[in-house]
């Protein structure tokens, strides 16, 4: 296996600590692999295997545990000595109102706490009041750039020279770790992908939420991943559908963006007024888990690049634990305005400069903004603009593989 540190690195910190550890993302992002190393970091830390319990609830090896009663039971009949325990429990949606489950380990037993989860809503039910301000969440998404070429240097056992080729593959696969185990062709991996895709849309957004059209469902993924990049609300779906002939209420359109969101197939960004310093209620942007979705859905068009190198980017800030929002600065966007820790970053993102009108636009939009904090224009070209009155032209390559911006 190899190390994902980015998620590794946020777990230590909470390792012995009285928090739930709460993994969450799209199936297939990792997490299960995350868990496996934690378990393997533990026992390098002394912790004898006897102390960590760990289960896959989506083995057949534990089928039977699919209620709260019968986990408690099951980790009781593993606690056999009076030293600290170390719970690992991976996909626990499939239990049913596991949350009971947890907050007695956590009352009855000396247990550090580890679940996974693939629907966002894990932690928003009325249960999950039980462990309430006890947890931590950390979102898994598929393989950053910078981990996929740490995955092909590993793997190959030389160095990466050609960044730019690299990137050009990774925007046409994506980030499913599977995909960067093995040398894929473009037909192949789109395969994969699809499976993925068809199984988060089965297990984790069909039967979850009783959806019963599912031809309409797979129709609104369609028009998100037509859309990627551009500003719509539910609304706008539905205008779109009953021009279409397919009678379709809002509320209907709703229900099935939020379960969307839940499964990770889709993200929300809301639209930000910088001038009116506050969070818009409309047209807002939707971006998907991960590229390959696309493309795996789809088909490969050149023309998509700009709402994929968009996706790529909101991906990357969130990673980077950056709040993301659409930026509105009177009747000018401003692609992305990202916040962490009282700080602020302003992201255009283009594909090329290659006319004056376009370099007008993507730095036009952030001129107006007259504040300290770093502007950035991210294109895919290898020269670069002067700076602008401080506003920085980089390669979105190199710019993905920048700690900190």
């Amino acid at each position: 296996m190899i190390k994902r540190e980015l998620y590794l690195g946020q777990l230590r910190p909470f390792i012995d600590k009285p928090l739930i550890k709460v993994l969450t993302g799209i199936r297939r992002s990792g997490k299960s692999t995350i868990l496996t190393m934690l378990q393997e970091e533990l026992t390098q830390r002394g912790i004898s295997a006897e102390n960590i319990i760990y289960i896959n609830f989506e083995s057949m090896e534990y089928s039977e545990i699919d209620n709260a009663k019968s986990l408690y039971s099951f980790v009781q009949s593993k606690i056999t000595n009076k030293l600290k325990y170390y719970i690992l429990l991976d996909e626990i949606q499939e239990v049913k109102s596991w949350e009971k489950a947890i907050n007695s380990f956590l009352v009855d037993f000396d247990a550090d706490i580890y679940i996974t989860g693939s629907n966002s809503k894990l932690l928003s039910s009325e249960l999950a009041t039980y462990i309430a301000g006890r947890y931590i969440e950390i979102n898994v998404t598929p393989l950053s750039f910078k981990e996929n070429l740490e995955f092909k240097k590993i793997l190959t056992g030389t160095e990466i020279t050609d960044i730019q080729k690299e990137f050009m593959r990774f925007i046409r696969l994506g980030g499913f770790p599977i995909l960067h185990t093995a040398g894929y062709s473009h037909e192949d991996a789109y395969k994969i992908i699809k499976d993925i895709y068809a199984s988060a849309i089965l297990r984790d957004i069909v039967q979850r939420n009783r959806i019963r059209n599912i031809e309409l469902l797979e129709r609104i993924v369609k028009y998100i991943f037509e859309n990627i990049g551009n500003m719509f609300s539910a609304k706008k779906v539905a205008d779109y559908f009953k021009n279409q002939q397919i009678k379709v209420d809002i509320e209907t359109v709703y229900n099935y963006l939020d379960a969307l969101e839940g499964a990770f197939i889709i993200y929300r960004v809301p639209r930000y007024d910088l001038r009116g310093k506050e969070v818009l209620q409309t047209n807002e942007k939707y971006f998907i888990g991960d590229q390959g979705l696309k493309y795996a859905v789809m088909g490969y068009k050149d023309r998509d690049i700009s709402g994929i190198l968009e996706n790529i980017v909101f991906l990357e800030l969130k990673r980077k634990g950056y709040q993301v929002y659409v930026g509105k600065f009177d009747e000018k966007e401003i692609d992305f305005v990202a916040e962490k820790k009282e700080q602020k970053v302003y992201i255009q993102v283009a594909y090329k400069l290659s006319e004056e009108s376009t370099i007008k636009r993507e730095f036009g939009a952030l001129l107006g903004v007259r504040d300290h904090y770093p502007k950035y224009v991210v294109t895919m070209e290898d020269f670069w603009q002067d700076n602008i009155e401080g506003i920085k032209h980089k390669n979105l390559a190199e710019f993905l593989l920048m700690d900190e911006y």
